[in-house]
């Protein structure tokens, strides 16, 4: 299957990295676009130095075997800034309000959100994930008008039932959940099965 990953200026870029693995993992291709923002989140969270102009796949994902492939934030004439190029769906994770915002406006002024408005206009999956709370209305707003658009949104608001005993149970939580709404089989946590 192939996918584009959005990483944005919300806090939460781990949230991202995770993505790009587990899809590298089951045998996925990854297009991936980094805003400014999440370049800078990038700095702060991971340590990862990222030009949105030409981001490294590799530090991204390492050992993706060319399943992450990293465009500029700037080329709107990427493949997938077509509907006639096929993928099987968007996540942008974080996702900012900003980006959020855009999107629900039909604002694409970067590959991201060009690649966002495509998902749309096309009905393919498009997931995104604001980590920001609390939200404001505008905030809701726009949620609620990118949901009638046609995307999900999914705020990484990681659940405790499955026991978590690290950071990265909190986090595959968020990402297995992703995963879900891409339809992409995996098995990042155990499924509630009931008591």
């Amino acid at each position: 299957m192939r996918f584009v990953v959005g990483i944005c200026g919300a806090s939460g870029a781990r949230y991202g990295r995770r993505l790009l693995r587990a899809l590298a993992d089951g045998g996925h291709e990854a297009a991936l676009v980094v805003s400014q923002g999440g370049a800078r989140v990038l700095a702060i969270e991971e340590g990862i130095e990222v030009d949105p102009r030409a981001p490294d796949a590799e530090a991204l994902c390492p050992g993706h075997g060319g399943r992450v492939v990293a465009h500029s934030l700037f080329d709107v004439a990427a493949p997938f800034s077509s509907g006639t190029h096929p993928v099987d769906g968007m996540a942008v994770v974080p996702c900012s309000m900003g980006t959020l915002g855009r999107i629900a406006n039909g604002v694409s002024a970067t590959l991201l959100e060009r690649a966002a408005d495509v998902m749309l206009k096309e009905r393919r999956k498009l997931v995104l994930v604001p980590r920001e709370a609390p939200y404001s209305l505008v905030h809701l707003r726009n949620m609620v008008a990118v949901t009638e658009a046609g995307a999900v949104v999914l705020p990484a608001s990681p659940g405790f039932y499955h026991s978590p005993r690290s950071v990265e149970d909190l986090v595959d939580h968020v990402v297995a959940k992703v995963l879900d709404q891409l339809g992409v089989p995996h098995a990042l946590i155990r499924r509630w099965g009931g008591e």
